[in-house]
């Protein structure tokens, strides 16, 4: 770090060391201590930084970040399938960059110490004054709760993430929204504006400090999917919904019930400000559909009906009259009178007001007492396949159990899929090395999703690959590393390879001459990272002519086993005459047309008129 950024970095570190250490002081209560060390060992979240810790190591150790912080090893850690169990092992806990490393532990840092502190390294207050320490468990225990259940349960929520996540994802994220639907069912508007606030201001003070004082220069940029695009909705709501089901599993255990209108503000707010409203799709091309308008409905009936789940009554779903009419359809004796009562219209009419009373009761007193109300009211009442044991919040909590079932269960067709085992590259179709196959095509099948049924649904036509591919039927995983588009753009790129212990590297590069008015006519070539390696021809594209005409003559760009050259064509004979394209600075003839080279850029010359007729294709990114 250079001096000057880093007395900018102390600044930043100075102000707002000194900016809290004011406002404390201004605040003398210190119950918030209390408060902490009332619910966690030390008044630290101790299993949050294990946690970090954990996702640390596995980017720096695992994926070789310690070798190239900026670019670790990726591929073989990424949710392909089942039979990939490296990946769905170490999916949830690896990352694809520094930048996505450090927004994920911006967010572990922020929301997990509240899902910690929720769930408590001490179990009770009689857990932790007894000073014999007789009755405590091993699940009882504080510092075991701190640093072993509570880390054990996010690498189990991480594992559940990597096998049930639709597409070979890749990180943290699912974990944390995890972390924030287990905090947000305890503390809604805490979970709220860490989510939201802290979050950001942890990242914006993390880039500050490591580039203070930030220079940007607009270029154009390669063409690239929307950002939303590359978000893994389906595992971020999956994540959501496992820890709001944790959250609820807890609060039962505890009967205790959050504020509804704190619940639907955090749940609708942090599901907006997060993204998962973000369903999309692909067309064809570099066409993504964001279904804007649909993903907003789905978010605002969730909130709600989350909101019931928590908050709800226990009273029937189904209003008494209408369920005992219903029993009476079914043939069901709803209500059996003591042998000593009478069936008289009166009694009829006693019960029809003793009824209105329990419903009047039900509405003031709540479930438990209306139900000895009408214990005492209606005398020995029997209730046989009653719907009214189905309650307002049971139902809601069941349309929450079902999401999470759903958003599970998308995945399992994916993921049980197995790539196609084409036997490798061969010749100069691409190069292998150590069971990855890296090759050039501009029409792929996709085998994440071919042979899932998905083609009898939709056309998956969109979703052919389109660049370099990397694949292995050893890892059971199929990529498009690289697109056409962007080597359309960029000339070369690197892909990186490995797995635990090892990794390669792989160079791509686009050559070729864009004739006058039309298409380029490009070679790819593939070679891995060493001294001793040879390149190869992984692909040829197709010939293009210069729409100039000489002398009743055209000139086409051409290509042939990696070299590039010029054909020439009579109009009105429809012969032809081929050379090789000229060097730098140098001259060669075919049909009667001489070629000449000049910088990057070929002049046709004939019967004294000389002109352009092909460029060196130009990367501009």
């Amino acid at each position: 770090m250079r001096p000057f950024t880093a007395a900018l970095a102390g600044i930043i570190l100075a102000t707002l060391a000194l900016s809290v250490g004011i406002v404390s002081r201004l605040q003398p209560d210190r119950r918030w201590r209390d408060s902490l060390q009332s619910r966690l060992l030390f008044g630290v979240p101790w299993g949050t930084l294990i946690a970090i810790a954990v996702v640390l190591a596995v980017y720096l150790f695992v994926q070789d970040g310690l070798t190239d912080p900026a670019e670790p090893v990726t591929i073989p850690y990424r949710a392909w399938s089942y039979f990939s169990p490296v990946g769905m092992l170490t999916a949830s806990f690896a990352h694809a960059s520094p930048s996505h490393l450090i927004s994920n532990l911006a967010g572990t840092a922020v929301v997990a110490p509240i899902a910690e502190f929720a769930w408590g390294h001490y179990p009770s207050d009689q857990a932790r004054t007894r000073p014999d320490g007789t009755g405590r468990s091993l699940w009882r225990t504080p510092w075991i709760r701190a640093v072993v259940w509570f880390p054990l349960a996010v690498i189990a929520v991480g594992l559940v993430t990597s096998l049930f996540s639709l597409g070979p994802v890749i990180g943290f994220s699912g974990v944390v929204f995890a972390f924030m639907g287990f905090a947000i069912v305890h503390y809604p508007i805490r979970t709220l504006i860490a989510a939201i606030g802290f979050q950001g201001v942890a990242l914006t003070v993390w880039r500050a400090l490591q580039d203070p004082i930030f220079s940007y220069t607009a270029t154009p940029s390669p063409p690239t999917a929307p950002s939303w695009a590359g978000i893994a909705i389906q595992g971020h709501a999956l994540g959501f919904f496992i820890g709001l089901v944790l959250g609820m599993l807890l609060l039962a255990r505890r009967d205790t019930r959050p504020n509804p209108l704190h619940v639907w503000v955090a749940v609708l707010l942090v599901a907006f400000s997060k993204g998962l409203w973000q369903i999309y799709w692909y067309g064809e091309g570099n066409t993504y559909y964001l279904l804007r308008g649909p993903g907003i409905v789905i978010i605002t009936v969730l909130a709600l009906v989350i909101t019931l789940a928590l908050t709800a009554s226990d009273r029937p779903i189904i209003p008494a009259r209408l369920d005992r009419w219903l029993a009476r359809r079914r043939g069901t004796q709803t209500v059996s009178r003591t042998p000593h009562s009478s069936s008289s219209a009166s009694d009829t009419e006693s019960e029809t007001d003793a009824d209105a009373r329990i419903e009047r009761t039900l509405d003031l007193a709540g479930t438990d007492k209306s139900d000895r109300v009408r214990a005492v009211t209606t005398g020995n009442r029997r209730h046989s396949r009653r719907a009214s044991a189905l309650t307002r919040r049971g139902v809601a909590g069941m349309v929450v159990l079902l999401v999470l079932a759903i958003l599970a269960g998308m995945a399992i067709p994916v993921n049980t899929s197995v790539i196609a085992d084409d036997g490798g590259a061969t010749g100069q179709s691409g190069i292998d090395i150590r069971g990855y196959t890296i090759e050039y095509d501009e029409n792929a099948t996709n085998e994440l999703v071919s042979g899932i049924g998905i083609d009898a649904m939709i056309d998956d036509s969109s979703m052919a690959g389109s660049g370099v591919i990397v694949s292995s039927d050893r890892y059971n995983l199929w990529e498009e590393a690289v697109t056409k588009e962007y080597l359309n753009a960029t000339g070369e790129d690197t892909i990186t390879v490995g797995g635990p212990g090892w990794r390669e590297t792989a160079h791509v590069e686009r050559t070729g001459w864009t004739p006058v008015g039309n298409e380029s006519v490009y070679q790819i070539w593939l070679w891995e990272d060493g001294e001793k390696t040879e390149r190869q021809l992984a692909h040829e594209s197709d010939s293009s002519r210069a729409e100039v005409i000489l002398a009743e003559r055209t000139v086409t760009v051409t290509t042939d086993g990696g070299e590039f050259g010029l054909r020439v064509e009579s109009i009105g004979t429809g012969a032809t005459a081929s050379t090789g394209m000229p060097s730098e600075n140098a001259t060669t003839e075919a049909g009667g047309v001489t070629f000449e080279r000049v910088g990057d850029t070929v002049f046709a010359r004939v019967d004294g008129t000389e002109v352009a007729v092909a460029a060196v294709e130009r990367y501009e990114y």
